[in-house]
């Protein structure tokens, strides 16, 4: 009878890894084209006034935007055509603006960052200053001073911050 003998211990073969990079690309592929930018759906009419001297701002991630304006065509039925503030995607009333500057300094990681948060105002050149001074006030109470008044340039407007 043969007998078998053993050549030593085979281990298992290194798994290949010439094809990593490959697979690396195609996932990043994949989660590029699927990936949705967050945009906020403008429910109230925002043509910008004109501004001749402009200053861009720095940090757009401690920015959060209040929209005032009258609504578009679509909600004019259901809420009229007074102008209306617009946080996010919905409206709301002036009360409302303290707790929506509570839930936006609430996203941020660190006291530093809640300091610096900037409330941009995106106003319609036709609204009344009523509703904006409404608005303003309510920031004030709630201690959200840095406020930044968004517009569009004017010709010859001098751009600083770029």
């Amino acid at each position: 009878m043969a007998k078998f003998t053993q050549k030593g211990k085979k281990g298992l073969p290194a798994i290949s890894t010439a094809s990593l990079p490959d697979i690396i690309f195609i996932l990043l592929f994949f989660f590029m084209v699927v990936t949705v930018m967050r945009e906020t759906e403008l429910k109230v009419k925002n043509v910008l006034p004109k501004a001749t001297e402009l200053t861009k701002l720095e940090n757009k991630e401690l920015v959060s935007y209040i929209y005032i304006g009258e609504p578009t065509e679509q909600y004019v039925a259901k809420f009229g055509d007074a102008p209306r503030v617009q946080l996010n995607d919905s409206y709301a009333n002036t009360n409302e603006i303290g707790t929506f500057v509570f839930a936006e300094r609430a996203k941020l990681p660190t006291t530093e960052m809640r300091g610096a948060m900037v409330f941009a105002l995106r106003i319609d050149e036709d609204v009344k200053m009523g509703i904006v001074t409404d608005v303003k006030y309510q920031l004030r109470k709630v201690n959200a001073f840095k406020i930044n008044y968004s517009a569009r340039p004017d010709e010859g407007a001098i751009t600083q911050g770029e």
